[in-house]
C-alpha cells in the first residue's frame, strides 16, 4: 500500500494508455477503446510493454486499463459476463509490469460509471454500487485507487463510500472541460469537505494545460497534493456530449475531439515545470500523451 504522504513530493504518473495503444497498433472496436486491447489475448503483451514504456520514461505511478471496462461500456457492447474477466486481466497485467519493476505503485482506475465528461446524474446507491463492483475485482491488484476523469463532486462523494471497505488511499481525478467549473456545475472548492485522511491529492485529469492553469488557484486552496494528468485534445466539450458522438462513430476519439499538434514533449514539459513552480507536485498525462512526453515530463523532477 502507498504510503498517504507520497505525492507531498513531486511525482510523475503515467500517459495516456488508451490513445497510446490506438497508435500501437490496437484496432479501434465500437466504444471498447483500452478494453479492446483486454478483450484480446494478442494484444495482452502491447498492454504490457506500454505500461513498461511509461516506467522506463519515469513513471512512479501506472494506472489499471480499466478505464472503459465499467459496466455501461461492456453493456453498450453485449459483454457484460466479461466485466470481471478484463477487470481482473488488467490488474494482472499491471502487476506483472511491477513484477519488473517493484518500485512503481499501480492505481486501480476506476473510470465514471455512466458517461465520460458528464455528470452521472443516477441515483447515489446505483453509482456506489457501480464503482463498488469494479473496485472489488481490482483491489488485490492495486495500491490505491484512483478516481479517473470524474464530473461531479456527488461521484466523487459515491467512490469514497465505495471503496471505504477496502481501507486503500485514492487520488481523486476530476474533470473541467472548460472554465472554472465541473460538467455537473460545481466548483472544484465543493471537494473539501470530502477530503479525508486517505486522499492521496486531488488532480484535473484529462485537462490541457490552458484549462489546468486557470484552475491552480482553487487547487491550492484545498490544501493538499494536487496536480495533473494533461491530454493533447482540441477539446473535451462538444455539440449533443461525447459520448452520444461516440457512439454513432466508434471510431478513435481524436476523430471527434481533435488532436493538438503543438503539445511536443519539450513544451508539455515546459508547461509542467511552470505548473511545478507553482505547487503543482503529481505530474502526468492523459490521452495523446506518449511515453516520449512523460520521459520529458520526468526530467524536470
Amino acid at each position: 500500500m502507498i504510503n498517504t504522504n507520497f505525492f507531498k513530493k513531486t511525482r510523475i504518473l503515467d500517459g495516456g494508455m488508451g490513445q497510446e495503444l490506438l497508435a500501437r497498433g490496437m484496432p479501434s472496436n465500437s466504444t471498447l477503446w483500452s478494453a479492446n486491447a483486454i478483450l484480446n489475448e494478442k494484444y495482452h503483451p502491447l498492454v504490457l510493454n506500454t505500461h513498461i514504456d511509461f516506467i522506463k520514461a519515469g513513471a512512479e505511478v501506472i494506472v489499471t486499463t480499466t478505464f472503459a471496462t465499467r459496466q455501461k461500456r461492456l453493456k453498450e457492447n453485449n459483454l457484460q459476463d466479461k466485466f470481471e474477466y478484463l477487470n481482473k486481466k488488467a490488474g494482472e497485467i499491471a502487476v506483472n509490469a511491477k513484477k519488473k519493476y517493484p518500485h512503481v505503485y499501480i492505481a486501480g482506475g476506476l473510470p465514471p460509471q455512466h458517461l465520460t465528461y458528464e455528470a452521472d446524474e443516477r441515483n447515489e446507491r446505483e453509482i456506489i454500487n457501480n464503482f463498488s463492483s469494479q473496485a472489488k475485482i481490482l483491489n488485490p491488484y492495486v495500491d490505491f485507487f484512483y478516481f479517473d476523469v470524474w464530473s461531479s463532486i456527488k461521484e466523487v462523494k459515491c467512490g469514497i463510500e465505495a471503496i471505504k471497505q477496502f481501507e486503500k488511499p485514492h487520488l481523486i481525478g476530476i474533470h473541467i472541460s472548460e472554465g472554472v467549473k465541473l460538467p455537473s456545475g460545481e466548483n472544484i472548492s465543493n471537494l473539501r469537505n470530502l477530503i479525508n485522511d486517505q486522499t492521496l491529492g486531488v488532480m484535473l485529469a484529462c485537462v490541457s494545460p490552458e484549462n489546468f492553469e486557470k484552475n491552480l488557484t482553487e487547487l491550492k486552496s484545498l490544501n493538499i497534493p494536487f496536480g495533473f494528468k494533461l491530454n493533447g485534445f482540441v477539446t473535451t466539450k462538444i455539440k449533443n456530449g461525447y459520448t452520444s458522438v461516440f457512439l454513432n462513430k466508434k471510431s478513435n476519439p481524436n476523430e471527434m475531439l481533435g488532436k493538438r499538434q503543438d503539445l511536443t514533449p519539450d513544451k508539455m514539459a515546459k508547461i509542467a515545470k511552470k505548473f511545478k513552480d507553482s505547487g503543482a507536485t503529481i505530474l502526468g498525462g492523459c490521452c495523446e500523451t506518449s511515453p516520449s512526453h512523460i520521459e520529458a515530463i520526468a526530467k524536470i523532477k
